[in-house]
């Protein structure tokens, strides 16, 4: 009997065993078969060949098209999808050239870049047009703010002037076109013209720079040649002060010649004037400054998509050592902030007046396969210090406010002031 009982539970034991067996062997299977159905998931060739066709995804088809990348995270693989739908199936057509337009145009509004811009063909050779000096304009400077061209400054006396446009106005439209953001470059050329033609312009006078609304008003003018300098100089009390309106390809050898006229007359100290410069050439942010620093960083550029930054030093060309006092206000831009942060992170000057507008992105215009061009954002400025330029601007050592009285100046004395107290020091 001890052996029969015995013997039922070595039976019991091994269907016992069999089973677990069995079960781990059902276990290891179904894992298996799991992670082989990720591996052949996205194979449909292979799918079709073992007589799988009901577990290819619909979805991560693109009909019509054949594209690389994934719907899942493919702009380009997702509009494909959509176009080789319409183009099996739909009754109706489009027009590929303003179809393009519009969704570039929808593109560009939906990131954070607000100088990304698709120019048609037409559109591209107006913004890269190349306009002689024979041509006139209406006695407007032009920056540009988030990619919006505005007045930053209107000459005395020009057709401008006499039509109420005032600093700080916008763009809207040109003869009529309001189909677009014009950019500075826009309308200068569009602007550029035989003296003596009109032109109906459409000006926007927001509360302030970032605001969207504001009134609008046209006005229509007449071209003509203005001159207005782009540096001017003065003297007083042995301080040497110095107006630069914008940075053209000649600006730095005009400040090294006003520098030294000034000193031959006496001045033992000077002032910069950048209020309301857009900039312009950054080469020549980096000229001015060497002309005031022995040596040192002026420009650090961030590009986004490499690494190392890039960084720009001063040339050696030294003309003074003398104190030096910056005078900055909101419309002080670009390259002008370049050149206001050398000389502030390298502690040659005391910057007066108030922050600077913050425009420290540079953009590329890059020439597409299918005619007209994309305009983007391609490197930011840093100070030498590494601080940001973009959307922050440069703050002054000693913040001064304009009273809007032109004929007392209230920053320009202040900074002359300053001038002066430097040398006593």
């Amino acid at each position: 009997m001890a052996k029969h009982g015995e013997t039922n539970k070595l039976k019991a034991a091994g269907a016992r065993n069999a089973r677990i067996i069995r079960i781990l062997t059902a276990c290891i299977c179904v894992c298996l078969a799991f992670a082989a159905g990720f591996l052949v998931r996205g194979d449909q060739g292979l799918l079709k060949r073992i007589g799988f066709e009901s577990l290819i995804v619909a979805g991560e088809q693109n009909p019509g098209m054949t594209v690389s990348g994934s719907t899942y995270s493919s702009l380009s693989a997702r509009v494909a999808e959509v176009e080789g739908i319409l183009a099996n199936d739909s009754m109706d057509s489009y027009d590929l050239d303003e179809t393009t337009s519009q969704i570039l145009a929808a593109y560009a509004a939906s990131t954070e870049d607000p100088y990304l811009r698709y120019y048609d063909e037409s559109r591209y050779q107006a913004f890269i047009k190349e306009n002689s000096s024979k041509y006139g304009g209406i006695g407007v400077l032009f920056s540009e703010y988030n990619g919006r061209a505005y007045a930053v400054d209107v000459f005395e006396g020009s057709t401008a002037d006499a039509n109420g446009v005032e600093q700080g106005d916008f763009v809207v439209a040109i003869d009529g076109d309001r189909n677009q953001e014009w950019s500075m470059n826009e309308v200068i050329n569009a602007l550029a013209r035989d003296e003596g033609e009109s032109v109906v312009v459409t000006w926007r006078r927001p509360a302030s720079m970032d605001a969207e609304g504001g009134d609008e008003f046209s006005t229509t003018l007449t071209t003509g040649v203005y001159k207005e300098q782009n540096l001017a100089t003065e003297l007083h009390d042995q301080v040497g002060y110095i107006s630069l309106k914008q940075l053209t390809q000649q600006s730095a050898d005009l400040v090294e010649k006003a520098v030294s006229d000034l000193e031959e007359q006496g001045a033992l100290s000077f002032v910069l004037d950048i209020r309301s410069n857009p900039g312009g050439y950054l080469t020549q942010a980096v000229d001015i400054a060497s002309l005031f620093m022995r040596s040192g960083v002026v420009v650090e550029i961030e590009t986004v998509r490499e690494s190392p930054s890039t960084k720009s030093v001063a040339n050696s060309t030294t003309v003074t050592d003398k104190p030096l006092v910056v005078l900055v206000d909101g419309n002080t831009a670009a390259a002008a902030e370049v050149l206001t942060a050398a000389l502030q992170d390298s502690q040659r000057a005391t910057v007066v007046g108030t922050t600077t507008m913050g425009k420290g992105s540079v953009q590329r215009v890059q020439k597409l396969s299918f005619g007209g061009a994309l305009r983007y954002t391609a490197a930011y400025y840093k100070t030498p210090l590494g601080r940001d330029i973009n959307d922050v601007g440069i703050a002054p050592d000693i913040t001064v406010d304009s009273d809007g009285d032109e004929e007392t100046d209230n920053q320009k004395q202040f900074a002359i002031e300053t001038a002066q107290s430097l040398v006593e020091l």
